[in-house]
């Protein structure tokens, strides 16, 4: 078969010579791009985590629907009153609007998917399908406690030719490491909603892989690798991290604002 294409057979067979559990629920992240010409799309790539897995969750955010006030809270990450023209372009949250591009087409395909569920959170919702209970544990305070509920019934973490700076339950451990976290705005029907808990960057979490390396299990399907990994253990381990440097995980780039306020609420320099 040629390296760059992927069958619908090539895909359910990687997925499943990972050696997991098909009643394990995941948490996925997929780049179908990564993957190079699969016949069906994403809704292929879909498909196959379907025929390997009972339950998939994936995260179907709408930073679309965020908008900036002129004045809010200090140290927040953001620079306030500088997005008019953005505010101007922002989109209601109603639980049909499209997930955000960088989420991807598959995350895109779940949540079209008949069967297929979401959560309400207006910036950081997701989509699964038999995960109804998890969906449920999701509030506006505490927007990441899906895969908490994910840790809990044994989930694993899939990467599909995507690294750890999309893995979101870095930042769920983050938060129960009592990482800063920071507030953000969304457009609703019933007015501009206040979310709290919003996550920092995620540029420098590839810097976790060396502490996963042995509890990872990788395959290859086509040209895209496929990592998975045991979401408590991952929890537990970048939790590890955090407390050995707590500023492990951060990105070098001056212009991240909350990289740079992370930093200052440890008392440490940007640079």
């Amino acid at each position: 078969m040629d390296r760059g294409v992927n069958s619908f057979r090539e895909l359910v067979s990687a997925l499943r010579g990972l050696g997991i559990q098909r009643s394990h629920p995941v948490i996925a992240h997929a780049s179908l791009s990564a993957f190079g010409a699969v016949p069906g799309g994403a809704e292929t790539v879909l498909g196959a985590m379907l025929a390997a897995f009972d339950s998939v969750l994936m995260p179907a955010f709408t930073f679309k629907t965020m908008v900036t006030p002129e004045s809010g809270p200090p140290d927040n990450g953001i620079e306030y009153g500088r997005e008019t023209d953005h505010n101007r372009m922002a989109l209601f949250y109603e639980s049909d609007l499209a997930v955000d591009r960088l989420m991807g087409a598959v995350a895109e395909a779940l949540r079209r998917h008949p069967l297929a569920w979401r959560s309400p959170h207006p910036i950081l919702s997701f989509v699964a399908i038999g995960l109804e209970d998890v969906l449920d544990s999701q509030t506006l305070v505490e927007p990441l406690s899906p895969i908490g509920k994910l840790a809990e019934a044994e989930g694993w973490v899939l990467l599909l030719g995507v690294d750890h700076t999309v893995n979101t339950s870095i930042h769920y451990a983050e938060y129960l490491a009592g990482r800063k976290q920071f507030i953000r705005w969304a457009l609703t029907p019933f007015g501009v909603v206040e979310c709290p808990a919003f996550p920092g960057c995620s540029q420098g979490f590839q810097a976790i892989a060396t502490d996963l390396e042995e509890i990872t299990r990788k395959t290859w399907s086509g040209p895209a690798q496929i990592q998975a990994v045991p979401l408590d253990e991952l929890i537990l381990r970048v939790r590890l991290r955090l407390a050995s440097d707590p500023l492990a995980l951060l990105c070098s780039s001056p212009e991240c604002l909350r990289c740079q306020a992370v930093r200052a609420g440890l008392g440490a320099r940007s640079s």
